[in-house]
């Protein structure tokens, strides 16, 4: 399985935002982050940063919502183009009903869980959905540390998805860098948000480069 470095713009120089998407036009997905200061404690950006990262053209968008009621809200996302658009078990009301209007407005559909939240309730719906996003720190600040107790249900989620037959991508989201990526790729995860490990390094473009090269060597 390819790898896929999803860089996250939460952590990037926001006035020049061009700029910055330019740095890591290398990688495959622009991980927006978009928070609404109700399901995480911050407020980020929405609609219209998201829809600006997509009219630039650099790279396909990969919105990860951190907001209540995505079940109104998420939908707005696939409809200005977004690639993938990722919402939180915990928020939503309808997550199927929600994957599949995503998926037919021509969105890829992401479930995010946050630490606490177990896979178990979802694997007999693992095929309505494109992605699964096992957060690797609580939502909400970028810069947190990585929490490697997460790879046991990176594990489980991996062998849920193989034993259903499924082509179903794991995301991981926080704590990203060198030196957590191959551990991650090892437990089966195969699509890596990395936010301050990329923009806080000498070469963005380098630094996906060397996630990517990190993560070939133990993707399943």
């Amino acid at each position: 399985m390819k790898p896929m470095i999803s860089p996250s713009i939460l952590n990037c120089d926001i006035a020049d935002l061009r700029g910055e998407l330019t740095k890591i036009q290398n990688a495959d997905r622009a991980h927006v982050d978009c928070m609404d200061n109700h399901f995480v404690p911050n407020l980020s950006w929405g609609v219209p940063v998201a829809e600006a990262v997509v009219k630039s053209g650099i790279l396909p968008v990969d919105a990860h919502l951190m907001i209540a009621d995505p079940d109104r809200w998420a939908p707005a996302y696939a409809e200005i183009g977004c690639e993938s658009v990722t919402f939180h078990a915990e928020a939503a009301t309808a997550p199927l009903r929600l994957a599949r209007e995503l998926r037919h407005l021509g969105s890829k559909a992401g479930l995010a869980l946050r630490p606490a939240t177990d896979i178990d309730p979802f694997v007999d719906i693992l095929g309505e959905f494109d992605m699964i996003l096992v957060m690797t720190v609580e939502p909400g600040f970028g810069g947190q540390s990585f929490i490697e107790s997460m790879m046991a249900k990176v594990r489980r989620t991996r062998e849920a998805i193989s034993a259903a037959g499924l082509e179903v991508s794991i995301q991981v989201d926080g704590g990203i860098s060198r030196k957590t990526i191959e551990i991650a790729a090892e437990a089966g995860a195969d699509n890596f948000v990395a936010g301050s490990a990329v923009f806080k390094a000498d070469d963005a473009y380098a630094e996906v480069e060397e996630l990517r090269r990190l993560a070939a060597q133990h993707c399943h």
